[in-house]
């Protein structure tokens, strides 16, 4: 019944994408770049689409995770064989993390940049999902949609990276396609209290994806799906879909550097406030407000990395009002691209530095999403303090806490926090076993290598 629904479904959005297409032409001119008319294009059947399109991927992505996922994905296969043509459509954002990408000229992205208020969680919040509704949702959706029906009678193989969404838009397209499924893992209910709803739905399922994604992964036209860990491809492989975990692409990209030794006296933060904007100034706000009640005897280093320079100005007037003053000592050493102190805490700043930084840290106070799992990953211990934006909320902070083992605590207050940054400080040995716990949780790295050379193996039998 449900695999016959969701046919119904694609023949509903096939049959109305082509006049779509030939009504507006406001949408042909600005999110349809193509120099020919969509009655002059040529359908290559299904049987004939991998010979021709070899060297041509179209990449769908679904967040500011899965573009960092994707990209390092496009590198590896742009290292291994250079011919490959390579084109992107980020579902959600601007897709600035393939502005380098870009601008080495081997990748070309397609389609309107589309801010959401949301940060692309409308799914966890009726109001954000409002939100998004009001800045033009359905009719960006839609745009992204004719985009990829006209890729795929071109005859170009889809890479989804991310969850429902890209693999939704893969299936229907009619295109072959490989699926990268990114934010879904058993352990956030196989390890956790197993009473709630939720547990009770995925414990009888076997696995945190349902059953239309995995019904999608199982069409004939679904030529890998790779998970980010094993016991995720396990609960995917019981039912029927050949599910790889070959690494996690999290994982790669990262410095793993010594800390410089005139960093060694401090004890060392790495605050996350994430990159959703304005929820970002929020969460630094509350970060910022927490981690003055932490008492302890010696200084403290906070790294910041932020993830865009435009946010300079917001964070510099929090940290005026917070009572922080500029200071020279560290500037312009190790990235750092400013520096702010109050009483024994050092504020660092810097943009784009959270690869390099991120091993330095020994505990993290982190609000964020991929940045807070790749922390983990390098066994760093962290404490989230959720809010009530859109992104990082306390059902977001549970799943996430669950997911690495706990090895991200919630807090449930300010004076709370600090007490959990006191006790991992004060306690190596702790410190250590926690953090040891979240790395395996998020796998090693080497994940993007290898699925770009699987993605190159199967496209290769295929020819």
């Amino acid at each position: 019944m449900l695999e016959g629904f969701l046919r119904k479904i694609k023949r509903a959005i096939i049959k109305a994408a082509p006049r779509f297409e030939l009504g507006i032409k406001d949408l042909q001119s600005s999110a349809l770049p193509l120099g020919h008319a969509a009655e002059n294009e040529v359908f290559i059947p299904y049987s004939n689409r991998i010979s021709q399109t070899e060297q041509n991927l179209l990449f769908l992505c679904n967040g500011h995770g899965e573009d960092q996922i994707a990209c390092r994905i496009m590198e590896a296969l742009h290292e291994i064989n250079p011919n490959i043509s390579h084109e992107v459509l980020p579902l959600v954002g601007e897709g600035k993390a393939f502005s380098k990408l870009i601008k080495n000229g081997w990748l070309t992205k397609i389609g309107p940049s589309t801010f959401l208020p949301s940060g692309g969680f409308c799914n966890q919040s009726f109001n954000g999902l409002v939100l998004d509704l009001k800045a033009g949702l359905l009719a960006s959706l839609w745009q992204q949609w004719t985009l990829i029906y006209r890729s795929a009678k071109e005859g170009r193989i889809i890479v989804a990276v991310g969850d429902l969404l890209p693999l939704l838009f893969a299936w229907v397209s009619g295109a072959n396609y490989f699926f990268i499924g990114t934010p879904k893992s058993d352990y956030t209910w196989a390890s956790g209290p197993k009473s709630s709803f939720s547990d009770l739905y995925h414990r009888f399922k076997g696995t945190e994806w349902d059953p239309w994604e995995y019904l999608l992964m199982r069409s004939k036209r679904c030529m890998m799906v790779s998970v980010r860990d094993k016991i995720t491809a396990r609960g995917l492989r019981n039912h029927g879909v050949k599910a790889l975990s070959p690494g996690n692409p999290m994982m790669d990209g990262i410095s793993k550097k010594e800390c410089p030794n005139n960093l060694k006296k401090y004890r060392r933060l790495i605050l996350l406030c994430g990159s959703r904007l304005p929820e970002a100034y929020q969460n630094f706000k509350k970060l910022l407000v927490a981690i003055q009640f932490i008492k302890i005897s010696s200084p403290i280093s906070v790294f910041v990395p932020l993830s865009s320079s435009s946010m300079k100005k917001k964070i510099e007037s929090i940290l005026i009002d917070s009572g922080f003053h500029p200071t020279r000592q560290l500037s312009g050493e190790n990235g750092i691209y400013e520096t702010w102190k109050k009483n024994s805490f050092l504020i660092l700043i810097g943009f784009k530095q959270f690869s390099r930084w991120a091993a330095w840290g020994e505990v993290g106070v982190a609000n964020a999403g991929t940045a807070t799992e790749q922390l983990v990953g390098l066994g760093i211990p962290c404490v989230s303090l959720p809010g009530k934006g859109h992104q990082f909320n306390f059902n977001f902070a549970k799943r996430q806490s669950r997911l690495l083992g706990g090895a991200v605590a919630v807090a449930k207050g300010y004076k709370n926090l600090a007490k959990q940054v006191e006790f991992l400080l004060n306690s190596g040995t702790d410190r250590k076993i926690i953090g040891s716990r979240g790395a395996k949780r998020m796998g090693f790295e080497g994940g993007s290598h290898a699925i770009a050379q699987n993605i190159l193996t199967i496209l290769s039998e295929c020819s």
